[in-house]
């Protein structure tokens, strides 16, 4: 795995007025918590914050929910009963973070520090 690449689950919600996407710890997290819900939500989403995408589907700009948005499509502005309606319904997703690009140290080429030198 490259430098600062990583996996990442989503949950993806298409609702009648959005498309909705909760962010996941994990997919493992998430089955666990679908079969077993004694494990706390806390373990599972990565935040209690509601992203929509604008009728862009699950690879749409991710933006954060309004409560008139939530209010319109779940029946209540209060996101954390949002995020479980969201998790029950919608359809666990994996995606690849890209990796960290950065610019190197050509002096340093070798990777080795010299100090004093």
């Amino acid at each position: 795995m490259t430098r600062g690449e990583a996996t990442r689950a989503k949950v993806f919600f298409k609702g009648e007025h959005d498309d909705f996407v909760v962010i996941v710890d994990s997919a493992d997290a998430y089955q666990k918590w679908i079969s077993d819900r004694s494990t706390p939500l806390a373990h599972v989403v990565s935040s209690f914050k509601v992203f929509a995408t604008h009728h862009h589907g699950p690879h749409g700009k991710l933006e954060g929910a309004s409560n008139a948005l939530l209010e319109n499509e779940f029946g209540t502005a209060n996101e954390d009963e949002v995020v479980i309606k969201i998790l029950e319904k919608g359809t666990l997703q994996e995606f690849e973070m890209p990796e960290r690009r950065a610019f190197r140290n050509q002096a340093n080429a070798d990777g080795v520090h010299q100090i004093g030198r």
